[in-house]
């Protein structure tokens, strides 16, 4: 069955003013369903049409670069639009909260660290906040549309919240200013989806 764009929970306007309706009408509609376009035709044939996307990152290293970046960028856009929602920012909640405490010093040490590793990634990327394999939480980043599922990732983990740096997500409304987009997100940032994702992967 070939991929599909997922259908957003809320309107392209609802994430104003820190998240702009024409930047939203673009990354989703226009740069997401590219890169389901352009998976559906790089598998199409191929045994991978039979993998779901997280089979596929797990075995990334074994297929073309164009499975890799539009498998990537489909997994990885997905979960953004997910953990972002109108009614939402303001600060962790539920067991995440306290992982956060515990694990990563604190909200304003894990704010500051998750800014730090989208700020610092090169180029285009993503800044991620994971649950390893021992159920502790990291940050880290990947560049371009990788992700730390990927078998060829430097950092490792199941992703529960994700802050796309690509240019597309924030140049129309930031410009250079890729601190600013950053700071903002932290306004649309749904916690209540972190929550039910880390309760789900943490062992």
């Amino acid at each position: 069955m070939a991929f599909e764009l997922p259908k957003l929970n809320y309107a392209y306007t609802a994430l104003e003013p820190h998240i702009d309706a024409r930047t939203m009408e673009i990354h989703h509609g226009k740069h997401h369903q590219a890169y389901v376009t352009n998976l559906n035709a790089a598998i199409s044939g191929t045994e991978m049409e039979k993998l779901s996307l997280e089979q596929m990152m797990a075995t990334i290293s074994k297929y073309p670069a164009a499975v890799r970046n539009n498998g990537g960028g489909h997994y990885n856009h997905s979960l953004f639009w997910e953990i972002m929602s109108p009614d939402a920012g303001g600060l962790p909640v539920g067991e995440v909260a306290a992982a956060i405490d515990k694990e990563l010093g604190g909200f304003d040490k894990f704010k500051a660290d998750f800014i730090q590793a989208g700020a610092t990634r090169f180029g285009s990327g993503w800044a991620w906040l994971c649950v390893k394999a021992d159920g502790t939480l990291c940050v880290c980043s990947t560049p371009n549309q990788d992700n730390p599922l990927m078998d060829l990732a430097d950092c490792k983990g199941q992703p529960i919240l994700g802050m796309d740096v690509w240019e597309h997500a924030y140049y129309l409304n930031y410009q250079n200013r890729r601190p600013d987009y950053m700071n903002a997100f932290f306004n649309v940032i749904n916690w209540k989806k972190v929550n039910e994702l880390y309760l789900k992967y943490k062992k």
